[in-house]
């Protein structure tokens, strides 16, 4: 990684590129600028840069003026891109000219990082290719799609890969700034910094905990009246046998026709449902988790610790501390 100057401050460019997610560009400027030495000495020098210094439109309805054109590139220890909706990264897997021009100033061996779909910018730049990386879960498939060559996980908060790093989106972007804080001057600054941000040093699990999970069509056809008749039933033993006795099917065809129309197996659709129905109840009840994961058809709290643990990376208790609904 490029090294500050001696006796200098760790210099960030953060590029935006137009149309720029104001709320990303706002995040590494607010929390590097919180981090300081215990007498309130800066650490960070934040510049806000774009391809040159001219207005730029931000997807949220405002235009900013960029202090700095893509010549603070050059001189950055780190260069962040924020979320954007750039047409050519977004949508076709290309670099326009002036943005490939800018990105090939980048000294060699700074960090890079990208916050939410500024991650498609790097791996249009090939700055991916047969790295881990994360980006905004809504925007996996695409991402997918367009950048096969990237180890996407859309499950996590950000990915730390040495010199690139990428997080999800939006305020995730918050966790990334402070785990690079954390890494250049320790745990101390980075928690300051938290405090006055007013945010958690720390968040545990990864994004999965917040991607919508959409039921199936509860329909009149194939094995959606089966499928409703469960989720009425998550607390008692539902069998595939039992489950295709009351589709009326042989367990095979049952089985066929299931993962035809919820592209899961039986098996795995249920324990969804049931990791579902106990976070549901985590949030909106005062049951014990051993309560719980009775009334989910888990068993034992341990067994729900161990499917939230495994599904969202979190324990029951930090889930419901989390998402209470107050």
């Amino acid at each position: 990684m490029a090294m500050p100057r001696s006796g200098q401050l760790h210099r960030i460019a953060v590029l935006a590129l137009e149309p720029v997610v104001g709320y990303d560009l706002t995040i590494p400027p607010t929390v590097f600028g919180a981090a300081t030495r215990a007498d309130g000495t800066a650490l960070y020098d934040v510049r806000i840069c774009g391809l040159q210094a001219a207005p730029i439109r931000a997807g949220a309805g405002f235009t900013l003026i960029p202090d700095y054109g893509a010549e603070a590139l050059a001189d950055a220890d780190t260069v962040i891109i924020p979320g954007t909706y750039i047409r050519q990264p977004r949508y076709e897997g290309t670099l326009p000219a002036d943005l490939a021009a800018a990105l090939r100033t980048i000294r060699p061996g700074t960090r890079i990082a990208s916050i939410c779909t500024g991650a498609f910018v790097l791996a249009a730049a090939g700055l991916l290719d047969d790295r881990p990386a994360t980006t905004h879960w809504l925007r996996a498939a695409m991402f997918r799609d367009l950048y096969p060559k990237v180890r996407l996980d859309e499950n996590l908060l950000f990915i730390d890969d040495g010199d690139i790093i990428t997080s999800a989106g939006l305020a995730a972007g918050v966790d990334l700034c402070l785990h690079l804080i954390r890494r250049d001057f320790g745990s101390e600054v980075a928690n300051r910094a938290a405090r006055h941000c007013v945010v958690p040093p720390w968040r545990d699990g990864g994004q999965s905990q917040f991607i919508e999970r959409v039921m199936p069509d509860e329909g009149s056809d194939g094995t959606a009246p089966t499928r409703a008749w469960a989720l009425e039933r998550l607390d008692e033993e539902l069998s595939l046998a039992g489950l295709a006795e009351h589709a009326r099917m042989s367990v095979r065809t049952f089985s066929r026709k299931f993962k035809t129309e919820t592209g899961q197996s039986p098996g795995t659709w249920l324990l969804q449902q049931r990791v579902r129905h106990a976070c549901h109840l985590l949030e909106t009840t005062d049951l014990s988790v051993d309560r719980v994961a009775q009334s989910a058809g888990l068993g034992t709290a341990a067994s729900l610790r161990h499917h939230l643990r495994t599904d969202l990376g979190v324990s029951p208790l930090a889930y419901r501390k989390t998402f209470r609904a107050s």
